[in-house]
């Protein structure tokens, strides 16, 4: 038995224009596109079988917007609205609420909270709440960034990233630094293990049991950290330190290397006593960071690292045990080492500066 005849359908000069510029336009909804393609195709004279076939839809799909469209033309095929309560909250108050978020302050606060907000515009919470989540506002977060005032900023930029993305032949890139004044820190009361559903514990209230320097150079190419620990940060530790890693490297690698050593701006790394010691070794090639941008010197992640995995929240009864703590730590990430990939060349990174610094122009500060 056939089914009912389908609703013949005739196309104007405007409304196939439309409905072609709606199907290849890369914006369009594709619900939208793929009701414009049924159009078209019934006005072609395919059948709804036919439609159905080639668009990949059911038949009943095909004859609800066939029907829509001959009953209501373009417009038929926008979705209708949806059942449910009127919208209460119009468009000039979502404005004035991110307008008054964006360009305003509470009169005894640093930032607008939801309920201060709500409460001075005279809306509820969960609408101040939805508006934020939608324009993507967070008056309670803040983020701290330093320009370096550097003069030669971008040469530095660009010598320290190219040894990072194309590191030159027969060569060592190491990354050196001093992690100072590590405390070691004992609490007071016993730590409370983890449990379901209940976090680790500790008592806020700590004991000081003295400090050490963590002296570092990280390899770029295989991930591998020389360390050591030193009780002062003077030239003397750091000479003692370069020495160590003069050692490392002459046993671990061949004869004629070049060693290319990034450190920042450290008093300690620029006293006579260790220029002279670079000067008497002419393999050895130094490149500082600019000043105030030590984030360009790779072992700075993986001091975060050791702080966040093992010495932030361990307890510590002495310097010694400190000490020990985190020469194990180093001697575990040495075992399975892996470098750091460092993904930002030096466009982008002085491009994002660029903007930064377009900000502060803007900002009228």
């Amino acid at each position: 038995m056939a089914g009912p005849a389908a609703i013949g359908i005739e196309l104007t000069e405007d409304e196939r224009s439309e409905l072609l510029r709606w199907s290849r336009r890369r914006k369009t909804a594709q619900a939208l596109a793929l009701r414009a393609r049924i159009v078209l195709a019934a006005a072609d004279g395919l059948t709804n079988a036919d439609i159905a076939r080639k668009l990949g839809v059911c038949r009943p799909t095909v004859m609800t917007w066939r029907a829509r469209f001959a009953e209501h033309r373009l417009n038929g095929l926008n979705d209708e609205p949806r059942s449910g309560a009127p919208r209460t909250v119009t468009d000039e108050r979502v404005h004035e609420v991110v307008t008054r978020t964006l360009e305003s302050k509470p009169r005894n606060a640093t930032h607008w909270s939801t309920r201060s907000l709500a409460e001075e515009l005279g809306l509820s919470q969960s609408t101040v709440s939805r508006v934020w989540r939608a324009f993507n506002l967070q008056p309670h977060r803040a983020e701290t960034f330093k320009l370096s005032t550097d003069p030669m900023f971008v040469d530095k930029v660009r010598d320290v990233v190219g040894l990072y993305m194309s590191p030159p032949e027969r060569a060592i890139v190491l990354c050196i630094d001093e992690k100072s004044q590590v405390q070691a820190l004992d609490r007071t009361q016993p730590v409370l293990p983890m449990r379901p559903g209940s976090p680790e514990r500790h008592t806020h209230e700590y004991v000081r049991h003295g400090t050490t320097s963590l002296f570092a150079a990280l390899d770029v190419k295989t991930g591998v950290v020389i360390g050591e620990c030193h009780r002062q940060h003077r030239q003397q530790e750091f000479i003692r330190f370069l020495n160590s890693v003069d050692e490392v490297v002459r046993e671990t690698s061949e004869p004629g290397v070049e060693v290319h050593i990034v450190m920042d701006n450290y008093a300690t790394h620029k006293t006579p006593a260790v220029k002279r010691w670079f000067a008497r070794r002419p393999r050895y090639h130094v490149h500082f960071t600019p000043t105030g941008a030590s984030w360009l010197n790779q072992v700075e992640r993986f001091f975060s690292e050791i702080t966040t995995k093992r010495i932030r929240r361990g307890v510590f009864r002495s310097v010694r045990s400190l000490e020990k703590a985190i020469r194990s730590y180093i001697d575990t990430h040495n075992e399975d080492a892996r470098p750091f990939t460092w993904t930002a060349d030096a466009s982008n990174i002085l491009r994002r500066v660029k903007n930064v610094c377009q900000e502060i122009s803007d900002s009228g500060h």
